[in-house]
């Protein structure tokens, strides 16, 4: 065990105060790339609460919406697996 602490695989999509604090992920290899892989990538712009991986998207939960924002502007361009993803704010797929 690392001690590392677990992330929920929920994020509140329904929750209104959090809404902006997720990120949706799109164009994801998920068949390649895994949570641990978008938790390690994202992580760096404060604490995740929660990351739920799906087939070709994900969405991560920041405690707050101001590290959501640093996360959408601090990986434009990323390319994972060979694919650039696409990241926005997720308050768009409400």
């Amino acid at each position: 065990m690392t001690g590392k602490t677990q992330t929920s695989n929920v994020t509140n999509k329904n929750d209104p105060k959090s809404i902006n604090s997720r990120v949706f992920i799109g164009n994801l290899n998920t068949a390649i790339v895994k949570k641990g892989d978008i938790e390690a990538i994202f992580a760096k712009y404060g604490k995740i609460v929660g990351c739920s991986v799906h087939k070709g998207y994900a969405f991560v939960q920041y405690m707050s919406e101001r590290h959501a924002r640093a996360a959408v502007a601090g990986e434009n361009a990323r390319i994972i697996a060979g694919q650039p993803l696409e990241k926005e704010n997720s308050s768009t797929y409400n």
